[in-house]
């Protein structure tokens, strides 16, 4: 199974699950709801067996179930990982004697519904990712821009599936076209130069980065619309032309302003410094 889109992890009970979007609904790791629920150093044993106990009761449906889908682990990279959507997570919890079963089951059930609502509704999860980032502390000016860039994010992808990249390891050379055209940097390496590690690039961007960023990827779909790219090459040359637009807007601006945009300020530093003017009666 190939996964379509993957996702930070979620928390129940100060527990992290991880979930990706597979076929158009959530899809939870085992062995994160294992350990949930049982706790302990070796859940991935539990699981093993389980899944040999739940075979020999006749569950052969349910294994049939069971995905292989690439997740971020700890040291950072995606490896292949038992994982169940909501029904059958269902079915596999109930098999397993603890006293938070029942509120898991709620929880995920409401995460599940979450996602359906979400499809029929597109506004309902830019309400809610809205709503994430101010409980963050993000202002609102930033926000509207995060939230447009991930809609032109949006826009770009969905070209993409549609023209023939074909795997994630695609997307992110595509993007890494995008990024480097605009600001001479790959994700990356523009990770570091904001100190980071895991944290999402975009999401510690500042105002103007974020503008440059989605005036590549929004030119980038233009032009594959415009030249009816079709297969790799001809969208990753799409995807080098799109960011040398953005590049070029940079430098642009550097001249006029006399000052680098790309700045190595991440959002928990702005925060700071945010509520240091605050403390001061700047703001």
């Amino acid at each position: 199974m190939n996964t379509e889109k993957s996702s930070n992890p979620i928390v129940f009970n100060g527990k992290q699950i991880r979930k990706t979007m597979h076929e158009g609904e959530w899809w939870f790791s085992i062995i994160d709801v294992v350990e949930v629920l049982v706790g302990g150093e070796r859940p991935r044993k539990y699981w093993n067996d389980l899944k040999n106990k739940l075979h020999q009761e006749g569950y052969d449906q349910l294994s049939e179930k069971i995905g292989q889908l690439k997740l971020e682990s700890a040291d950072g990279k995606y490896y292949a990982t038992d994982c169940a959507n909501t029904e059958t997570m269902f079915r596999i919890i109930q098999s397993i004697p603890s006293p938070k079963v029942e509120p898991l089951k709620r929880w995920l059930a409401r995460v599940g519904k979450e996602r359906i609502d979400e499809i029929e509704n597109p506004e309902l999860a830019m309400a809610r990712m809205q709503e994430l980032y101010e409980k963050k502390g993000y202002p609102k000016e930033w926000i509207d821009k995060r939230l447009r860039g991930i809609a032109v994010r949006q826009d770009l992808t969905d070209e993409w599936k549609d023209r023939g990249a074909r795997d994630s390891l695609e997307f992110a050379i595509l993007t890494n076209e995008i990024m480097n055209g605009a600001f001479d940097l790959k994700v990356e390496e523009y990770k570091q130069v904001k100190g980071l590690e895991r944290e999402n690039l975009r999401d510690h961007m500042t105002d103007i980065e974020l503008i440059l960023t989605m005036l590549g990827e929004a030119t980038t779909t233009k032009l594959h619309r415009d030249r009816d790219s079709q297969g790799f090459d001809p969208l990753k040359k799409d995807a080098q032309d799109g960011g040398a637009v953005a590049g070029r807007t940079r430098k642009d601006i550097e001249t006029q302003t006399c000052k680098p945009v790309i700045s190595g300020d991440n959002f928990k530093q702005l925060d700071v410094r945010r509520q240091k003017k605050l403390e001061d009666g700047e703001e």
